[in-house]
């Protein structure tokens, strides 16, 4: 236990030292059986902080608390709810302006690329995406 052990432990490895000296004990004389018996104690603790060390700590399966983490029905209802009111509001913007969001927002796009794909300027591309921000806002105010 001097050597940081818990006293359970330090009763295992006392444990396997006296099986270990008796199963010596059978093919040999032992002169000091209790110098052996200490050596013997003294490296198992050796032994199993290396393991400790190199293999982390035991973890006793009562110990471990599992998260489930997956959403729970009800939130996966409510994320479908929004999803659907968002696609009526999208459904609900002009084409041009809708195309232009969604360009940006889900493909990625910069607005000089929109600008330069449909032939429109930046400024024009800057404001069909902030009509469409400040219109799906106030259309999905409360979800």
């Amino acid at each position: 236990m001097r050597r940081g052990r818990t006293i359970h432990d330090a009763d295992d490895l006392v444990q396997e030292a006296w099986v270990r000296l008796a199963s010596y004990e059978r093919e040999r004389t032992v002169d000091k059986p209790e110098a052996i018996l200490m050596r013997t104690a003294l490296n198992l603790s050796v032994d199993a902080h290396r393991v400790q060390t190199n293999h982390g700590e035991e973890v006793m399966l009562e110990d471990v608390v599992l998260v489930d983490t997956t959403p729970s029905a009800e939130i996966v209802l409510l994320a479908r709810e929004r999803l659907a009111r968002l696609s009526v509001c999208l459904g609900r913007l002009g084409d041009k302006t809708r195309d232009i969001f969604l360009s940006h927002r889900l493909e990625g796009m910069t607005y000089q690329a929109i600008a330069r794909q449909r032939q429109l300027s930046i400024s024009t591309v800057e404001k069909h995406i902030a009509k469409a921000t400040l219109q799906i806002t106030n259309w999905m105010e409360g979800w």
